[in-house]
């Protein structure tokens, strides 16, 4: 079962229009690794810190 926090960066991806393919691309992941990870098949150490850091980082790169 995927941990919470990657329902909370989903919502996010939605919100802000971001796709797995660009998310992927930012942390530097294959997207069907991406996509193993959000959905609870994988869990690489530090995959929550990875991700919400980068998806934090494409919302603030989308503001300016």
């Amino acid at each position: 079962m995927p941990a919470q926090w990657t329902a909370e960066v989903v919502g996010k991806m939605h919100l802000h229009k971001i796709t797995a393919v660009q998310l992927a691309e930012k942390i530097g992941w294959h997207p069907k690794y991406l996509s193993a990870v959000l959905n609870g098949k994988r869990e690489p150490k530090h995959a929550e810190v990875i991700v919400k850091s980068a998806i934090e980082e494409m919302i603030v790169e989308e503001r300016e």
